[in-house]
């Protein structure tokens, strides 16, 4: 957390009596300012990874719901101890719902939503609410409140950029029964983010009564059963409300790559002429490698005329295949495959590599051909490259939170869904196969 004046410390009091108290604490301590005029940010931090680890003692506590190494490397050593794919990532839902199924009763103190990445709080969030659900279904609802302000040596003693932290945990049934006190503490009158910072699949109900338009909803695509995902995203933009994709953030370095490698004007041309587009991809989950696909061809103009699931053999998994069309009438086969990977990276779906084979006429084929750093490229460097122009590039791959990337998201304002990132998910919804 950035350095902050403590004006609140943690303090447990009943759900109930929340609201009066923060109305009280800043009329009695900040009598001419009702904090900083910044936003409300609202975060659904269920860190069911974290708490399994700790609870089977992988990890010790205290549970904070932030990512980290030792964490990464426990996720990753328990995925081959309980026999997983070596493609799960560290983060899959999967590998947590398998940890449920172990015995362990390991306990830790919980201190979400007291950990506040020090790129959030540089910000100055009016209110940052975390729901932090538990293992235990049956815990009653508990709430902590605190408030800070920056030091002096920092911006000055200015109340205007003074903030409170509110931490609801409990039970499931405690989180929706606490949903009516919740919204009596987002201001009407300041922007509010949602950031849903779990899996997709889980609580509709309360992810629909959290994340209501005006307010704008962070979600990751790699995180639950891939139909939901892209439907979720497609319906919410539909509606008109402002969406971010941390899933869709990630592939900014490979869309720049991709950018870079057309850039020479002897290449431009050849994106006119693409005949074939692989993508591999880590895994089982291809909403990554759909959302990229689906840039590509919205930008170059494609029509896509059907989707189709592909037999990927014994132990490989199904991939998907699909045709476009051209703005010429010409043919574009598009394939997307998982492969095994030796240590997979940190979010479901990772891309390993891209193929892109373009063919001008009078002209020998070009084959443009990334990958990721931790990934190979042979599977794409097969079938008769050696008979074209070659252009490999390795992607350089961001090593950045999620409190990070967020953090990117709340600088940049975004009071809209940016509009690739509409057109993308769209047409990854019709490439996923029914």
């Amino acid at each position: 957390m950035a350095p902050q004046l403590t004006l609140q410390a943690p303090l447990q009091l009943p759900p109930n009596e929340v609201p009066a108290y923060l109305n009280r604490l800043w009329s009695d301590h900040l009598r001419e300012s009702s904090g900083a005029a910044t936003f409300t940010l609202v975060v659904w931090e269920p860190s069911w990874l974290q708490q399994q680890l700790i609870r089977t003692g992988r990890i010790d506590g205290p549970i904070t719901g932030l990512l980290n190494d030792q964490l990464l490397d426990a996720a990753r050593q328990a995925i081959g101890a309980l026999g997983l794919a070596a493609s799960t990532a560290p983060t899959a839902p999967e590998l947590a719902w398998a940890l449920g199924q172990q015995p362990g009763s390991h306990e830790a103190e919980d201190l979400r939503g007291q950990f506040v990445d020090r790129a959030i709080s540089a910000h100055q969030p009016r209110r940052l609410i975390t729901l932090a659900p538990t293992l235990a279904g049956d815990q009653h609802l508990e709430s902590t409140v605190a408030a800070y302000c920056p030091l002096p040596e920092e911006r000055g003693i200015n109340a205007d950029a003074c903030g409170d932290v509110v931490v609801l945990r409990g039970g499931m049934g405690a989180m929706q029964q606490g949903l009516a006190m919740l919204q009596e503490l987002i201001p009407d009158d300041l922007p509010c983010w949602v950031w849903w910072n779990g899996t997709m699949d889980e609580s509709p109900e309360l992810l629909e009564a959290l994340a209501v338009p005006p307010r704008r909803l962070v979600v990751d695509s790699s995180i639950g059963e891939p139909r939901r995902c892209l439907d979720l995203l497609v319906q919410r933009i539909e509606r008109g409300q402002a969406v971010n994709d941390l899933n869709w953030l990630r592939l900014r370095t490979w869309r720049e790559s991709l950018a870079m490698v057309f850039d020479p004007p002897s290449r431009q041309s050849a994106l006119e002429q693409v005949v074939q587009l692989d993508i591999d991809v880590e895994g089982q989950h291809p909403v990554k490698g759909l959302m990229l696909a689906a840039w590509i061809a919205d930008r170059l103009g494609w029509h896509l005329l059907n989707s189709y699931w592909i037999d990927g053999g014994a132990g490989e998994g199904r991939g998907i295949g699909a045709e476009f069309q051209r703005k010429d009438g010409q043919s574009v086969q598009f394939r997307l495959m998982p492969v095994p990977v030796g240590v997979s990276k940190m979010h479901p779906g990772a891309l390993v590599g891209l193929r892109l084979i373009c063919a001008p006429p009078q002209r020998s084929p070009l084959c443009v051909i990334l990958c990721s750093e931790s990934g190979g490229c042979m599977r794409l460097e097969a079938g008769g490259v050696a008979s074209m122009e070659l252009a490999e590039e390795v992607v350089p791959l961001p090593n950045e939170s999620e409190e990070m990337e967020m953090a990117r998201l709340l600088g940049g304002g975004h009071d809209s869904t940016n509009p690739l990132l509409a057109t993308a998910a769209a047409l990854a919804a019709k490439l996923l196969p029914n």
